[in-house]
């Protein structure tokens, strides 16, 4: 789809103020359509609720900053996506598991939330109706009366209306999650792990020569890592050959195929301002309050322990809907291992001590994950040889 922005206009530009007016996030024009006239654009005459202004350009950024997405004020794919998902509110449309094309929305988010709480719904409430929310909704549906049929209609809302909110000790999918990291044990021998690097040449400030160094160096980083799992006794799988530039929804398509415990994704971070550096990662998190426990261990755990064995600067740790981190049934953590668009992250980046730096540095957080708080170590301080000493000793 193309991307709207700052002084474009259009339909298109029409639905997106919608939106956003329909989320508290613009006001609306209350004048009648007689008396709002015509402004000039670029290329002709257009009304003003179908202008790309200032006010519009403001209200994106704030949606997009309550999404947890990039914020750009540019309306591209994923952003759009997003407001088309704002849009959708429980009760305006039948909601119904499909195979071929989940329904994702709002909608579906709260109908999780309802479901949750009420004890029906234990997984991530990610606004996507898949087949666990289908169960859910039939065991519902079978324990209330209802057809079993999955369908969340005019009846089945009713009902849940009449049953209103029970509030209850905690999420269950967190619960879940940090049991099963529990029952794995400490021992990182046998745990399954994808590493995703990131590719260069699919953002706009990289390009040419800049996106060969970047997937280059990601590529390189991965390796590193990958080697050093092994050697742990560690499954690893790399989420592509490197041959090729796979979008987000197919890296987690195979990080869901191989089913692994865990995903590690490795990026560099581009900004304008070649000022901007330093290293952060990100887990998935939305607006509605529900977040990957173990993703945000997880990023925070590897966050701290690059950050203290490297100069790089520590731009902390954040929660995101990127499709890379919703798309995923397992926890994942994303990390801009530093700014390629910044001369001294580049040049740290192309230092191949640093990148064994980086990579010991992810594979000892990938360890204090497993360890649970148990027999742990200051942050920076718990070496490659220390972990592969403690993986013999727990044979």
């Amino acid at each position: 789809m193309p991307l709207f922005r700052l002084g474009d206009h259009g339909s298109a530009v029409a639905e997106i103020r919608s939106i956003l007016v329909g989320r508290g996030l613009l006001t609306a024009d209350a004048r009648p359509p007689a008396s709002r006239g015509l402004i000039t654009t670029t290329d002709g005459w257009a009304t003003p609720d179908e202008v790309f202004d200032e006010a519009c350009d403001h209200a994106v950024r704030a949606f997009q900053q309550e999404r947890g997405l990039i914020v750009d004020g540019i309306v591209g794919p994923a952003t759009y996506r997003s407001l088309r998902e704002a849009s959708y509110q429980l009760g305006a449309r039948v909601l119904l598991y499909r195979l071929s094309a989940p329904m994702v929305g709002d909608d579906v988010a709260e109908l999780q939330n309802r479901l949750q709480n009420l004890g029906y719904y234990t997984n991530l409430v990610d606004g996507t109706f898949g087949e666990t929310t289908h169960n859910a909704v039939c065991l519902y549906q079978s324990e209330y009366g209802l057809a079993a049929d999955g369908i969340c209609g005019p009846a089945t809302l009713r009902s849940l209306e009449r049953l209103g909110t029970r509030v209850t000790g905690g999420s269950p999918y967190a619960i879940r999650q940090e049991e099963h990291v529990r029952r794995l044990g400490p021992r990182l021998s046998g745990k399954r792990i994808l590493i995703d690097p990131g590719t260069g040449g699919l953002h706009e400030l990289s390009s040419g020569e800049l996106a060969e160094t970047e997937s280059s160096l990601l590529w390189d980083l991965a390796s590193r890592l990958e080697g050093r799992m092994s050697a742990a006794g560690m499954e690893t799988f790399l989420s592509h050959d490197g041959r090729g530039r796979p979008a987000d929804d197919e890296r987690a398509r195979v990080a869901n195929m191989v089913d692994a415990d865990v995903m590690i994704s490795l990026r560099c971070g581009h900004y304008e301002n070649p000022q901007a550096k330093g290293v952060a990662s990100f887990y998935f998190g939305n607006s509605h309050g529900s977040f990957s426990t173990i993703g945000r261990n997880l990023a925070g755990f590897i966050q701290r322990e690059v950050a203290a064995r490297t100069p790089l600067t520590d731009c902390r740790t954040h929660e995101r809907t990127w499709d890379i981190l919703r798309l995923t049934r397992m926890p994942v953590a994303l990390i801009d291992v530093g700014y390629i668009t910044n001369p001294e992250d580049r040049a740290l980046l192309a230092d191949p001590s640093y990148r064994n730096v980086i990579a010991e540095a992810i594979l000892i957080a990938v360890k204090r994950l497993y360890l649970l708080g148990q027999d742990d170590q200051p942050t920076g301080s718990f070496t490659f040889a220390d972990l592969l000493a403690a993986e013999e000793l727990s044979h």
